[in-house]
């Protein structure tokens, strides 16, 4: 997995975004830096279920995991017999073909909220295998040619809201966030804090549990961990608390205090800072410093936002704007460095899938399966609402001038008219 150090992060996001002469990879939740940032150039502005689909295929089954592409293929999960038969799959990305469809384990279905799947978690890949996480808590590892490689059983993972959080890549590391609550017990990990979530971390090439990171008292999340340090330190998230851990041996380094249970936004990253939200209870977004030791709870929050606080989608970070959207599908623009919100935008529809930033410009996907493109800036200006007529969760993925977009029932690929 590509690391981005902040300050080239932060190039990133302000500076023009050039052409390349290679297709980006979108190997993981969020693209490869996490903060739905791609460096693509030339993509499509407009789109309708007619016009300038390059292709869509039928995927069967049922779940919300988003997309993924490397190499000229593209990858997602899903689960069919009613949860119970686990499959990862393979498409062309230029076709839409189908290489292959595997089962990768059979589960028995959990509790889980009616919004969420069993087969949320987005898989993440190497280039050389895939890896995915399903509700039960198992992670497995798929070849390019769709070969199992290894099955990791270590958390058996229970939650009344079901499993929401993907598993990132670091160096020769799968981590997986497991912040669930006690099957005995309904409260215990949803109102009541407890110390049985951890973060694990599994050695790609063997499968191996190589640590489990402990939170200490946490409740429910459904955040996927992002890096920074240039990939030394993995900052994850769950009901009360922002944390960060030592990427080779799991040792927690700092913890901030963040009440509210049931919180899924994935943090932004830029400016030397990280920007969360909290869930249930308090909702709140924070800045957070990177640095530190022990609880910095007290010393190292910059800022704090009541306003704009964003529940499904995570915040996207563009420039000297963070872009957030609230559980009523309200738009903030906020001001990164103050807090402060610069203006508002009612949305139509609901909102579960992340905002993404690709060729200067922000795509924002919703429920049904409207794509709306604005530009970024002080002021609220719409470009273009795109509909496509099916219901989608899954957050979007960029690759090769396209974009890739999971409904309910397909995966469609959104292209120039000159590349379909």
């Amino acid at each position: 997995m590509q690391f981005f150090p902040p300050r080239l992060l932060a190039t990133l996001l302000t500076a023009p975004l050039l052409s390349h002469c290679f297709a980006e990879n979108w190997s993981s939740f969020r693209g490869p830096n996490g903060q739905g940032i791609s460096t693509e150039a030339d993509l499509p502005l407009t789109w309708t279920d007619a016009e300038n689909i390059s292709w869509k295929t039928a995927i069967p089954g049922e779940a919300w995991s988003s997309p993924i592409i490397h190499s000229g293929q593209a990858y997602l999960t899903t689960t069919t017999d009613e949860g119970k038969s686990c499959r990862l799959i393979s498409l062309n990305a230029k076709t839409g073909k189908l290489n292959w469809n595997l089962e990768v384990h059979q589960q028995t279905p959990g509790a889980k909220r009616t919004q969420n799947s069993y087969a949320t978690p987005t898989p993440v890949t190497d280039g050389v295998q895939i890896y995915a996480a399903f509700a039960d808590g198992t992670v497995v590892a798929v070849s390019r040619d769709g070969k199992p490689a290894w099955k990791n059983r270590d958390v058996r993972f229970h939650s009344l809201h079901g499993l929401g959080a993907s598993p990132i890549l670091v160096n020769d590391l799968i981590i997986m966030p497991f912040d669930g609550s006690s099957p005995e017990q309904k409260e215990l990990g949803w109102k009541i804090p407890w110390d049985e979530a951890v973060v694990l971390a599994i050695d790609t090439r063997t499968g191996k549990t190589v640590w489990k990171g402990k939170r200490d008292a946490s409740r429910v999340g459904h955040v996927t961990p992002i890096t920074i340090d240039n990939g030394a330190t993995i900052v994850s998230a769950a009901g009360d608390r922002v944390q960060a851990f030592d990427a080779k041996t799991g040792t927690r380094i700092w913890s901030v205090y963040s009440q509210g249970e049931g919180v899924t936004p994935t943090p932004a990253l830029g400016k030397g800072m990280i920007y969360t939200s909290s869930g249930f209870e308090e909702p709140t977004i924070r800045a957070i410093r990177l640095d530190g030791s022990g609880d910095v709870t007290d010393t190292h929050i910059i800022w704090e936002q009541t306003k704009g606080v964003p529940a499904m989608p995570s915040p996207l970070l563009v420039g000297p704007h963070l872009y957030t959207i609230t559980r009523d599908n309200i738009l903030y623009c906020i001001d990164a460095e103050d807090g402060q919100p610069l203006w508002n935008k009612r949305l139509s529809g609901t909102h579960s899938a992340s905002p993404v930033f690709a060729d200067g410009r922000i795509y924002i996907l919703s429920e049904t399966g409207t794509t709306l493109v604005l530009e970024p800036g002080s002021q609220y200006k719409e470009l273009a609402s795109n509909p496509l007529d099916e219901k989608c969760l899954a957050s979007m993925a960029v690759s090769d001038g396209h974009f890739f977009i999971r409904g309910i029932n397909h995966l469609f690929c959104i292209g120039r008219p000159e590349t379909k």
